[in-house]
């Protein structure tokens, strides 16, 4: 199944969240250091596993494009969940309304924009279903809610217990991953487990990085290529959740402890939690594609982002594919958009031979 799929028959929904659980046990173990912290954190692994909480995010928000035809063109919706767990809340802003006075809403929305302007002018895609699907967030979910994640119809933002995690809207590349996912959901639909769950995160972290390097103008060496970059407080030492560019090497904290995202293969992590690992070994397709915008420089959202995004988009992708899988298919599309041969192929086949990927 994909991450955006619940079913009833499993206790646990496959929602797509942007923290891994492994960090929100890490804080949960803490109480001695972060209490608050601890807490929530405790709170929101309870929640994921609660059968009622899956239900209501299923049912949670309106079939996108209810009741009207889509349309190709940006159509958003900001709603507050006033610190209940149920979904959507109270529209708060809507598409061309003036900002409000609550930062979260407004750097939803304004997040919203940015990652579909990222699909709209650099792919020609129209939303996350390319057709021009509204986009719907929820702020202020749960009470100091330490994640953000996508429902398969909406993307749902908690305001962070303020000792380890702040608000989640302050982070473009988590509103981006976000959506990305749903992207995934109506591409290339890679199953939530395993080696094509970690491709299911990953290509997220890509997009997530995109759609922020864009709005900023930022060359490939001027961006910082981490997801979640602001979202701890000042008083953890770390940058962000991941580092596309050096993984493992995002957060070093003695509270959460230190980054364990391998680079590559030989530091692959084989585990049955986390479905398999997928928040653990996305850092190697991660970095993969990181060492393909590198040695392709300029933005990276063009030749490199292109290449994934023909990855993803090819029809009749296997849902279960492997990064074997995968790295063969981002050569492919690069030899089919380029030409083979070139530079761009030549760029894509280095970085998987570097992250022990064979193609």
């Amino acid at each position: 199944m994909t991450c955006s799929t619940i079913s009833p028959r499993r206790k646990s929904p496959d929602t797509c969240s942007i923290v891994p659980p492994y960090l929100l046990a890490r804080i949960a173990e803490r109480p001695d250091r972060v209490a608050a912290a601890a807490e929530a954190a405790r709170r929101t692994l309870l929640e994921l596993g609660t059968d009622s909480t899956a239900r209501r995010r299923h049912r949670a928000a309106p079939a996108p494009g209810s009741g009207t035809a889509f349309t190709p063109k940006l159509r958003r919706t900001v709603f507050d969940a006033g610190q209940k767990q149920e979904l959507p809340g109270l529209p708060v802003r809507m598409e061309g309304a003036p900002p409000t006075s609550d930062p979260a809403v407004d750097e939803t929305y304004d997040g919203l924009g940015a990652t579909y302007a990222l699909f709209n002018d650099a792919y020609g895609r129209s939303s996350v279903d390319g057709a021009g699907q509204p986009l719907l967030a929820t702020v202020h979910y749960g009470r100091d809610y330490d994640n953000a994640f996508w429902n398969g119809t909406q993307m749902v933002l908690g305001d962070g217990d303020g000792e380890v995690f702040q608000r989640f809207s302050k982070s473009l590349t988590v509103i981006g991953h976000e959506l990305a996912h749903g992207v995934i959901q109506n591409t290339a639909r890679l199953v939530y487990q395993g080696q094509a769950g970690a491709l299911n995160e990953s290509v997220s972290d890509v997009f997530g990085a995109l759609v922020e390097q864009k709005l900023l103008g930022q060359s490939v060496t001027e961006a910082s290529w981490l997801i979640g970059e602001g979202l701890f407080t000042p008083e953890v030492s770390g940058r962000g959740l991941r580092s596309l560019s050096a993984p493992g090497t995002a957060y070093d904290d003695d509270v959460l402890g230190k980054d364990p995202q391998p680079a590559d293969m030989s530091g692959y992590v084989e585990t049955s939690s986390d479905n398999g690992g997928v928040h653990l070994n996305s850092g190697i397709p991660n970095h993969a594609f990181y060492l393909t915008a590198s040695r392709l420089g300029g933005f990276a959202w063009e030749r490199a982002g292109q290449i994934w995004y023909d990855t993803i988009t090819e029809p009749n992708f296997p849902l279960d594919a492997t990064f074997a899988v995968f790295a063969a298919a981002t050569m492919t599309a690069a030899e089919k958009r380029y030409g083979a041969g070139g530079e761009e192929s030549s760029a894509v086949q280095a970085a998987w031979l570097e992250v022990n990927v064979m193609v």
